[in-house]
């Protein structure tokens, strides 16, 4: 009896540590019928779904009981056509992350543990899915179908603004696939066959496992990161001179944030992005992850973490940003371009792609091999196709749209297609980032070249647009605690998107060609003093241009590589308004 009444007397308690535990949305996809149009299906995981009512919150509405149905920790919601907008959960006081549910068309599925093969380079890649660039005078859903029919596959997902449809075909193992993927190949309809190499945990472009020169505690400051904050706070909002602007939408093509980490403690349940900074993203349990670090450098809580969010420190100045962390599924590449066009198509004017793959066999600057993110010439060979065809439609459909992409830390060439992928594309709509950290040298001004120094891991030539910097603290669970240093330049890319957020904010009409002018022109230098063209294998960017410095043939920044000026971007983006217009 004794025993019996201390359990009931313990289960208040226990009641009580139930209630108070977390609420949180860990997994948002896709599921059912992937094609269909009419009405879409999407299931959830949640932490911390508790028995008992549950609110549904989509956009300003709140879902029936009929649209939502629950099975443990799962949801299926089953929903007409409508836009896309911010998810989230409420049970009581409890709130969940805030999730974004495209409803774009594009939907990939990914392979599972079982549905995967390792092929004669090593390498993870898909058994019996592969995706089919149609040829743009067919109907690519008709001839996806009619193909799948005459091979006994069957259509399973697709990216319909690029004509691209995912087949699940009858092979048992590599052989059967490969000569189904020949076969496959050499129909006239088709432009390419895209094989998907890529385990479901893999797609980070860091150095992850070590940091082999010790960065300074003051990285950013090469960028004038602190002086830009200063100056969009004070400049924007000036009395005499205010600066109209307009909020602007980012999307960050990573898996998801720890949303428990101090610097996103307060990015719970509904938020209205006025003068403020939203994050959307799924919940993981790692701060210093991946994705945690890329999306914290814009929108990490200033104040209270490890990271420092470039955007959230523009709060109350600022018109409000959106920044939606969004992979679509964990079908590698083929994930990331659907996800982006959705995401496109959902109004983001900014791309932030911190990842990228190398070729089998690529070669780094001193003629070793690069091993790491390395892809077979099968897999490359569409990851082209599939990236050429989406920059065709994004210059056809979506003009203003810019892509931020990191330069790679493969200590490779960024601009052969050789070498890597997407980095050496080239149009206006990509922007290159290399990464670099501070000199051991002391008493240098923050503009002198000699303050920085190229980090020795990160790709380089005249593909590159601009280097940033590639170290930063990764966020933690404690409040106010300093988190473990990451380097890399997927870390060097979100500061350039940030800031490219920023000048859009303030001049919207800006366009990709223009912000890469800007970009470069207000830009500070690293790198040597050569002749104009150095040696290929010195460029760390593209060298400046006496066009880039008011064609002073002999302005002191000519001829060395590109390091961004955050501060001076901003006054240049306040200048261009009336330039441009």
């Amino acid at each position: 009896m004794l025993a019996r009444a201390a359990l009931l007397a313990l289960l208040p308690v226990a009641q009580l540590l139930h209630a108070e535990e977390a609420l949180r949305i860990t997994q948002l996809q896709r599921c059912g019928d992937l094609l269909q149009q009419d009405a879409s299906q999407y299931c959830l995981r949640t932490r911390g779904l508790a028995e008992g009512e549950l609110q549904v919150h989509l956009g300003e509405a709140t879902l029936t009981a009929e649209n939502v149905e629950r099975d443990g920790q799962s949801l299926r919601l089953d929903l007409p056509k409508g836009p896309s907008a911010p998810l989230w959960l409420q049970q009581g006081e409890r709130r969940s992350n805030p999730v974004w549910l495209s409803r774009g068309r594009s939907q990939v599925v990914a392979a599972g543990p079982d549905e995967v093969a390792t092929n004669m380079d090593g390498l993870t890649t898909y058994l019996d899915l592969v995706s089919l660039l149609i040829e743009e005078k067919h109907d690519g859903r008709e001839e996806a179908e009619r193909l799948a029919k005459r091979y006994g596959a069957q259509v399973v997902g697709g990216i319909p603004p690029l004509n691209v449809y995912q087949l699940r075909l009858p092979a048992k193992d590599l052989v059967q696939r490969d000569a189904l993927i020949l076969r496959l190949g050499s129909e006239a309809s088709v432009d390419a066959v895209i094989v998907e190499e890529s385990a479901p945990e893999k797609g980070e472009e860091s150095e992850r496992d070590k940091v082999p020169e010790q960065p300074s505690d003051d990285e950013w400051a090469a960028n004038r990161f602190a002086d830009a904050v200063n100056y969009y706070r004070r400049r924007i909002p000036a009395k005499q001179a205010p600066v109209e602007t307009k909020p602007v939408r980012i999307g960050v093509i990573e898996r998801n944030v720890d949303i428990d980490a101090a610097d996103f403690a307060d990015q719970l349940g509904g938020c209205q992005p006025d003068k403020r900074t939203c994050l959307y993203a799924r919940d993981s349990d790692q701060p210093d992850n991946h994705g945690s670090t890329v999306a914290g450098i814009l929108a990490a809580h200033p104040e209270r973490g490890g990271n420092s969010g470039f955007l959230r420190a523009l709060d109350d100045a600022g018109p409000g940003f959106e920044v939606i962390v969004e992979r679509n599924s964990d079908a590698g590449i083929t994930a990331n371009v659907a996800a982006s066009v959705n995401l496109v198509e959902d109004g983001a004017r900014v791309l932030n792609w911190s990842w990228g793959i190398h070729r089998v066999g690529a070669k780094n600057v001193k003629g070793d091999e690069v091993d790491s993110l390395i892809r077979s010439g099968l897999a490359m060979s569409g990851y082209e196709e599939l990236l050429e065809e989406f920059f065709l439609w994004l210059r056809r459909e979506h003009p203003d749209v810019v892509v931020i992409n990191s330069a790679g830390n493969g200590a490779a060439f960024s601009g052969t297609d050789e070498y890597r992928l997407p980095s050496s594309f080239i149009t206006d709509q990509l922007l290159v980032v290399g990464g670099h950290q501070r000199s051991q040298k002391q008493g240098v001004a923050v503009d002198d070249p000699d303050y920085v120094i190229k980090r020795s891991s990160s790709n380089i030539d005249m593909r590159v647009d601009i280097t940033a910097s590639a170290c930063t603290r990764a966020s933690t669970l404690g409040d106010g605690e300093r988190g473990e240093v990451h380097c890399g330049t997927s870390y060097a890319t979100p500061m350039v998107a940030g800031v490219v957020a920023a000048m859009l904010s303030i001049n919207p009409e800006l366009q990709p060609d223009q912000l890469r002018m800007l970009l470069r022109r207000s830009a500070m230098t690293i790198g040597g003093d050569y002749d104009f063209e150095p040696m290929d294998a010195e460029d760390l960017t593209a060298p400046i241009l006496p066009s880039e410095r008011n064609y002073q043939l002999d302005d002191k920044d000519v001829g060395r590589s590109a390091r961004l000026d955050m501060q001076k971007a901003l006054d240049l983006a306040v200048q261009s308004r009336d330039r441009v217009r």
